[in-house]
């Protein structure tokens, strides 16, 4: 798995559904962006599906074994935060709940989510939004 690329695209992909998301639904290129967003993922999971669908079985065997894992796109929130950290190297963060509610047995009754996060590509899960984990990272 070339990893470098999985974080390529990844960030395309969230550049896209950023830019969806800053439209107005009635936008008049809403409709062509949206399904120029929907090739790219579809072409993202054609590519890199199977690789993350096993990362997220193992995140979910080991937190939250009575979940069912869902698609790997599931997991990408609808829009992020981008930011530079001082070198100049985006650093990508996504608001309160965004990412898939999980039942973990460690934390009953509380607000528990998963969400692909890039640079790195990882899987971090946050608790009642906030107190971010990282529970995978590609490597």
């Amino acid at each position: 798995m070339d990893i470098k690329q999985l974080n390529k695209d990844l960030c395309e992909l969230i550049e896209k559904r950023n830019a969806l998301a800053a439209l107005d639904y009635n936008d008049e290129i809403y409709d062509d962006v949206e399904e120029a967003l929907h090739d790219f993922e579809d072409d993202f999971l054609e590519k890199y599906g199977e690789y993350l669908e096993e990362a997220f079985q193992t995140v979910h065997d080991e937190y939250c074994p009575d979940n069912d894992v869902l698609l790997p796109i599931a997991y990408i929130a609808k829009k992020y935060i981008v930011k530079k950290d001082k070198e100049g190297n985006t650093i990508y963060g996504v608001g309160p709940n965004e990412g898939i509610l999980v039942e973990p047995d460690d934390y009953p009754g509380r607000d528990v989510r998963l969400m692909l996060v890039p640079s790195p590509t990882r899987i971090v899960m946050t608790i009642d939004n906030a107190h971010p984990k990282v529970v995978w990272q590609a490597e």
